[in-house]
Parts: structure tokens; C-alpha cells; sequence
């Protein structure tokens, strides 16, 4: 299964939070929003960093609650990998676990067209195990 065909079953856009915003901003949006992570852009197509629910227990664990009024600029995570509408499912998961994140922009070159976590794929994947469990199992049933 490819990025594109994940992108497609899934319902609504990016969820985005500008680079001034506060850690506070971030909480009530992935809280609001039940997401784990939101991409910070200015512009909703160039990703500047990623602010995931680890992030926001790392730094609340660190500096305590007052870290709330923090700019996500100072928290987020700035090494971003990407991936593309072509690639795999398989690929994505095996970047995902070998990296130990569980989100991840989906780029067409350098503009952002999605964001999948790592259930997006799983789940996707056990489709298609079962689409092709099925299908075995019509064959060989005379289906």
C-alpha cells in the first residue's frame, strides 16, 4: 500500500500551530483535536518542526508546569523526516520504528500534503493482510 492511498482514507487536513505559539496552545490542540502530534508551519505547507505528546511530558518533566507559557520554537522537534505520497507503507513503518517516532509529514518535495502517524499505517497494513487473506482464502475455497 502507498502514503497516497493511506492520505486518501483518512478524514481532514493537517492540523498545524504557528511558531509563536506557547506549549499551552499545543496542549488543549492535540487534547481538543485527540491527535499526538501537530506540525508547526507558518504557512501550513513548509514544516519548521513537530511538537508530539512526548515532547510535551519530556519538557514538562524537565522544567514543570510553568513550561506551558514556552514557544514551541524552543521545544519542538526540528530533525524531521519525511516521507513521499509514493512511498510504502512498509517503508514508512520500518522509519518510523528504526527512527522511534510516530509521526510523520508527507512531503512532495518541500511542501507539506499530509501528516500520518504510525496507526495510520499499521492499520492500513492489517487492511491489506486481510484483503489478502481473503482473497487466499476464496481460492482456495473455490470462490
Amino acid at each position: 500500500m502507498l502514503v497516497s492511498q493511506i492520505l486518501k482514507s483518512k478524514a481532514g487536513g493537517v492540523v498545524t500551530i504557528a511558531p509563536g505559539a506557547t506549549l499551552r496552545e499545543v496542549v488543549e490542540l492535540l487534547s481538543t483535536r485527540r491527535i499526538g502530534a501537530v506540525v508547526v508551519s507558518s504557512d501550513g505547507k513548509k514544516v519548521k518542526g513537530i511538537v508530539s505528546e512526548r515532547d510535551v511530558v519530556r519538557e514538562l518533566g524537565r522544567a514543570g508546569p510553568g513550561c506551558l507559557d514556552t514557544k514551541v520554537d524552543a521545544v519542538m522537534t526540528r530533525a524531521i523526516y519525511g516521507c513521499a505520497p509514493a512511498d510504502t507503507a512498509d517503508s514508512v513503518l520500518e522509519t518510523m520504528t528504526t527512527r522511534r517516532f510516530r509521526h510523520m509529514p508527507v512531503m512532495d518535495g518541500t511542501v507539506m500534503v499530509g501528516f500520518i502517524s504510525i496507526g495510520d499505517v499499521v492499520a492500513a497494513r492489517l487492511a491489506e493482510l486481510q484483503m489478502e487473506k481473503d482473497a487466499l482464502t476464496g481460492m482456495i475455497m473455490g470462490n
